[in-house]
């Protein structure tokens, strides 16, 4: 199969971090193995174009390049609040109607809400802009609280660490949670970043604990899903009451810790999918899901699929 193309709209000046991390999410080659993505630039305007990191890159495609493009990514739109061109408008609307991606990062989803793809949908951006964001598009369902969000043809990211959130999460639904967390791992990055943007919106009044870290016993439950590892397992193993627990993973994760076991049991079911062929029971039984059709059940509510289906798009792609 040809690679899928990837084609970032850039407009000076253009933040570098943003582009960066896509550019290694999608274009960087790995294991010696053609890439399943074609990455590439664009500009309204050909040519030099500024960086916020003080250099000049040239860019050498026109809007033309967005018109085959199968996803078109908008890094970042700067300065935040002006207007895209109507020239922008059209080619991002053209490039939706004929079924391309689009997804933004950071203060991208303002370029996406000018040319009116986030209107009636629920869109995010950094935590500094998302109240800017529903004050000039009262249509867009603005969740402040997330780091990313995708409606599978349109996807929007909080700041510019949840771009590289969001490109993951692309990348696991093209191609499978075993692939995207092998580029995460070769990026020194987790596959998947817990929580919301929220806990990065504030300064803390004080710096954290070394010993208030949930890094340690998360590190042990993974290590042990199959083992019956249970919430008040990962209690004793914190030294914590069940309750102080559940305070702790909502204050660093977001979520509580019977949601984060379940994720991580489903995350690596999903491995097992793509990349064994063990029977679904006994994959069940290894991530601690105890059979078959518990597992079923927790992967339908999950993913919207069965792991069979999953198995059969994503195991063959290994």
């Amino acid at each position: 199969m040809p690679p899928h193309r990837v084609v970032a709209l850039l407009r000076e000046p253009q933040g570098a971090f943003e582009l960066a991390g896509a550019a290694e999410v999608f274009g960087a080659p790995r294991d010696g193995t053609p890439p399943p993505y074609d990455f590439s630039v664009c500009a309204e305007r050909p040519g030099p174009l500024r960086t916020t990191a003080g250099y000049t890159m040239l860019v050498e495609a026109g809007l033309g390049a967005l018109e085959t493009a199968d996803t078109v990514l908008v890094p970042g739109w700067l300065p935040t609040g002006t207007p895209a061109s109507p020239a922008v408008r059209d080619a991002l609307r053209a490039a939706h109607r004929r079924g391309a991606r689009i997804a933004s990062i950071c203060s991208g989803a303002f370029a996406l809400a000018e040319a009116g793809l986030l209107d009636g949908r629920g869109a995010t951006t950094h935590w500094r802009s998302t109240a800017r964001l529903a004050a000039e598009f009262p249509a867009v369902r603005v969740e402040a609280d997330v780091l990313y969000v995708d409606h599978g043809d349109v996807a929007t990211s909080a700041g510019s660490g949840a771009g590289i959130d969001l490109c993951l999460h692309l990348v696991r639904r093209d191609h499978g949670a075993a692939y995207a967390a092998r580029i995460a791992r070769s990026m020194v990055l987790p596959p998947h970043r817990e929580g919301s943007q929220l806990q990065y919106a504030a300064e803390p009044t004080a710096p954290p604990r070394a010993d208030a870290s949930l890094a340690p016993v998360l590190e042990w439950a993974l290590s042990r899903l199959g083992d019956g590892v249970s919430v008040p397992r990962l209690a004793e193993r914190a030294g914590l009451s069940e309750r102080t627990l559940a305070r702790r993973f909502a204050d660093q994760l977001g979520v509580s810790p019977g949601q984060w076991l379940l994720a991580r049991r489903i995350d690596a079911a999903r491995a097992l999918l793509e990349e064994t062929d063990l029977p679904v029971d006994a994959i069940a039984v290894r991530v601690g899901l105890s059979s078959a059709v518990n597992l079923r059940r927790r992967f339908r509510a999950a993913l919207g699929t069965t792991p069979g289906a999953y198995r059969r798009v994503f195991g063959e792609r290994r």
